[in-house]
């Protein structure tokens, strides 16, 4: 089998960092459709990427950036910008991008709501957060492909 590198790009990873939680989801290797991975413990997160990274090739990830309606910095914007340094120190060749997560955890919400879900699962703040990451990538996938 031949491998073709326009076919093979790699994923991208999205965190939606918190202080207790983090939500993560994945592209697929062609980059076009965002999926929820998993809602890990924050305190976790550094030994879930490290595992991750052994089992699938990530090219990027894209951190979701804590900002008020405003524009002004929300209060978890500087634990997101102290994780991106160590994450930078860490994985060095993997490329790092902000992208506003305003408005992201609203939707989330929202699409839980719109999907169906019972009320007992609705009020499960992982899957929010899992669902926010998803909104983040696929915003930033939607971004990168038209406006390129």
């Amino acid at each position: 089998m031949v491998e073709n590198n326009k076919f093979m790009m790699g994923r991208i990873m999205s965190i939606d960092y918190g202080k207790r939680r983090t939500g993560i989801a994945v592209s697929d290797p062609m980059q076009m459709i965002a999926t929820g991975l998993d809602t890990v413990e924050t305190k976790i997160l550094w030994e879930f990427i490290a595992d991750y990274f052994t089992q699938e090739q990530v090219v990027e990830i894209v951190v979701g950036e804590p900002l008020l309606e405003n524009g002004q910095a929300a209060q978890n914007l500087p634990r997101v910008k102290a994780f991106i340094q160590t994450f930078e120190e860490k994985y060095p060749t993997i490329k790092v991008t902000l992208q506003d997560e305003r408005y992201t955890s609203r939707e989330a919400k929202r699409t839980i709501v719109n999907s169906g879900i019972n009320k007992k699962k609705r009020r499960d703040k992982g899957l929010v957060d899992k669902i926010a990451a998803v909104i983040i990538l696929q915003q930033y996938i939607e971004k990168k492909h038209y406006t390129a």
